[in-house]
């Protein structure tokens, strides 16, 4: 069992920084990708950024250029880098990752870190 904590989420202004963090622990085997998502109150959860074990990227239209995934594969942990924030980044934003353990992959989530947006 894999157990993903996310961090660092809060409150920022417009056109402020702020970076999440997603460790993970456990029974860690050979990780294949993660992702972050977001979901906002009356919208549907939307994938943000995703980054595979060969560190291939992909991006939400709506944070191309503001946002950047990346991971520490020796402290086990994928960040967001957010910047240029906007308050309709305000969500509540989730880590997901797969692992494979043999041929059978393991799809884990995090409990969610809010992202406050706003002056």
């Amino acid at each position: 069992q894999v157990q993903l904590k996310e961090s660092g989420g809060g409150l920022v202004q417009p056109g402020g920084s702020m970076r999440l963090s997603c460790t993970a622990s456990g029974d860690i085997f050979n990780f294949y990708a993660a992702a972050w998502y977001r979901q906002a109150p009356g919208r549907e959860r939307e994938l943000v950024a995703s980054i595979t074990s060969l560190d291939n990227t992909n991006y939400a239209d709506s944070v191309k250029g503001r946002f950047t995934i990346s991971r520490d594969s020796a402290k086990n942990t994928v960040y967001l880098q957010m910047n240029s924030l906007k308050p309709e980044d305000t969500a509540v934003y989730k880590c997901n990752a797969v692992y494979y353990k043999g041929y059978d992959p393991y799809d884990y989530w995090g409990q969610g870190t809010q992202v406050t947006v706003s002056s």
